[in-house]
């Protein structure tokens, strides 16, 4: 649901709090608004985010809270995400986004499935956003974060490449000339396939296909891609 209009004094005091905020971060105009189509666990030190992304995964107890008071705001520079009384604040330009399938209780999409996105808030913090069983609106508020995020963050990582400096994306690491993770590397001449996905991005010389890492494990993997489709192709910067 977007843009939504506040029916009681609760709900204007927390819209004027979530516009102050992202007025303070310099977040720029309100894009949309999806509310009560999400759950959100309390934010959480980096050292514990693969054990919350398994505590969800398999069903264990998590700190989540129910989706009923969850809200999120888009904007043109970052986002909001108000739960209870706490607001966190995400910028498109420095967040870091993992992203994972989860299986949710009557979740309405890709058969009992959803998206799963953790993001760093500007406080160093990770917030972990995934759609519940309300409306699927996960599905639309997952793609625009990716491209909103892509789209702040490509331009800074094509200057750092073209300034000849190598880019790391958790265990998986590119410059202009190659691209690589742990023992295998490779220039860009040899890539007989690369194929990223939600799940692995995988490398192909030569007819093998050793599988770099998991896609769960690295940050902007929808950056990743946009960077390694092109440096493949050997075309020039976007």
């Amino acid at each position: 649901m977007t843009g939504p209009t506040p029916h009681t004094r609760g709900d204007e005091l927390l819209l004027a709090r979530i516009s102050a905020a992202a007025g303070r971060a310099h977040l720029g105009r309100r894009r949309a608004t999806y509310q009560g189509a999400m759950r959100t666990p309390h934010a959480v030190p980096a050292r514990a985010l693969l054990g919350l992304l398994a505590f969800a995964r398999y069903g264990r107890p998590c700190a989540a809270k129910a989706s009923a008071h969850a809200r999120l705001d888009l904007y043109e520079h970052g986002m909001t995400v108000a739960v209870g009384r706490r607001i966190h604040l995400v910028r498109y330009d420095t967040t870091l986004v993992l992203q994972k399938s989860i299986r949710l209780p009557q979740a309405p999409a890709r058969g009992g499935t959803t998206r799963a996105l953790t993001l760093t808030d500007i406080e160093g913090k990770q917030v972990e956003l995934y759609g519940g069983p309300v409306d699927g609106a996960a599905e639309k508020w997952v793609p625009e974060i990716q491209r909103a995020v892509t789209r702040a963050q490509l331009p800074r990582a094509w200057s750092a490449l073209d300034a000849g400096e190598r880019l790391s994306f958790g265990d998986v690491w590119l410059t202009r000339e190659e691209i690589g993770s742990g023992a295998v590397s490779a220039r860009w001449p040899q890539v007989r396939r690369l194929e990223i996905t939600q799940d692995t991005v995988r490398l192909t010389l030569d007819g093998s296909g050793p599988t770099l890492a998991t896609g769960a494990t690295i940050p902007n993997l929808f950056v990743l891609r946009t960077l390694v489709e092109r440096l493949h192709a050997g075309g020039p910067r976007p």
